[in-house]
């Protein structure tokens, strides 16, 4: 039994009670097209804040694989623009290539190489070409981030135009593209040119349109369903819609009678074998079963998820730890210090309630001295 702190104040005497972690299938989804984005771990016993334990993060990839997920490296969860530097990033992309053999995997392609201060669009194509590059040549499916830099320099939706057109026109293969909402990144508020989120809705389906043959999917981040629906629909045939949406993603998926979204989800690192073994229901058309197993998870994804919402890959460090994944609950640039104990500790208790604790004995004996540290236990 733990003692845990509750929101509000207080403490709860707990135990876990929750369904046991389901076995997921060995194979992929049929059905739908799936990439969990995944973290990267600390190398705790480094001198400096920002090394990567290489041999740890790529027995996580092989886990994501193991559940039948693609794995979608060095994206938002992998802390780009909060402790993963480009050259940690050229090394993560290289190394997770070298492993990939052929398995389903994308990787971001940023803008974070650019040194700070303003910047031009043409400095800001060439900073993407250059990943794209790297990303293409280690074999992955090239997803085109949002760029802060270009939110910074952009003046209205022609810039954008300009800057994705010229990219887009020299890509040699299809790419997929990421609107990350100002929700995960205040510095990509307006992006598209637009404070109105359904206007910026439109200009991306307008550049979807004019660049289709090279544009495979959008990966749609702003934490509402109906906005994302509507986007969907109104995208051209052959351009795909990924969920990034961790607020709502059992509805999107699932879809309705006009369509629905694939997935690139930063909640599919920590629940990945409960969304695989949902999706192999659905595979079956079994949408019931489907909601069943991944439903529950929805309230610990949104207290994973929640304002300020940067701070979720804090949660999905957490929980990696609790699973056995990793030997400590350490961050690159000390991360793990950005959420409370209150919240780890909600974060417990749903999780078991979900059915995501891997070893519910494990996950007590882990918190155990995370509450003793904090003055708890």
């Amino acid at each position: 039994m733990l003692v845990l702190p509750v929101p509000g104040g207080g403490l709860l005497n707990w135990s876990p009670s929750g369904p046991p972690l389901p076995e997921p299938p060995k194979t992929p989804p049929a059905s739908r097209i799936v990439y969990a984005a995944a973290h990267v771990v600390a190398d705790a016993l480094a001198d400096e804040p920002y090394a990567v334990d290489w041999n740890t993060t790529l027995a996580f990839r092989e886990h994501l694989w193991s559940c039948g997920l693609g794995v979608a490296e060095a994206m938002d969860t992998a802390q780009r623009g909060m402790g993963l530097d480009w050259a940690t990033t050229q090394e993560l992309v290289t190394r997770t290539g070298a492993v990939a053999a052929g398995r389903r995997w994308c990787a971001g392609v940023g803008t974070d190489q650019l040194p700070a201060g303003p910047a031009t669009v043409t400095s800001i194509v060439d900073a993407w070409r250059e990943q794209l590059d790297l990303v293409s040549r280690a074999g992955a499916i090239p997803v085109v981030m949002a760029s802060r830099a270009l939110a910074a320099a952009a003046t209205g939706p022609d810039d954008y135009h300009a800057a994705y057109g010229k990219l887009l026109s020299e890509a040699s293969g299809p790419v997929l593209l990421h609107w990350l909402g100002e929700q995960f990144d205040p510095a990509l508020a307006g992006y598209w040119g637009h404070g109105d989120v359904r206007a910026a809705a439109r200009e991306l389906a307008a550049l979807c349109a004019e660049h289709a043959g090279t544009i495979a999917g959008v990966k749609v981040s702003v934490l509402d369903a109906e906005i994302e629906t509507e986007f969907r629909r109104a995208l051209p045939d052959g351009v795909a819609c990924y969920t990034g949406d961790d607020f709502n993603y059992p509805e999107l998926i699932a879809g309705d009678g006009e369509g629905h979204s694939e997935a690139l989800l930063g909640i599919f690192d920590p629940i990945a074998p409960v969304a695989a073994a949902a999706l192999a229901r659905l595979d079956e058309g079994d949408r019931a079963g489907f909601g069943a197993l991944l439903d529950p998870t929805v309230p610990l994804s949104r207290e994973i998820f929640r304002a300020p919402t940067r701070h979720y890959k804090t949660g999905v460090v957490f929980l990696a730890y609790l699973n056995g994944h990793q030997e400590h609950f350490r961050m690159i640039a000390g991360q793990e210090s950005a959420r409370t104990i209150t919240h780890l500790a909600t974060l417990l208790r749903l999780a078991d309630e979900a059915g995501v604790l891997a070893d519910p004995d494990l996950a007590v004996a882990r918190m155990r001295p995370l509450l003793q540290a904090a003055g708890v236990a």
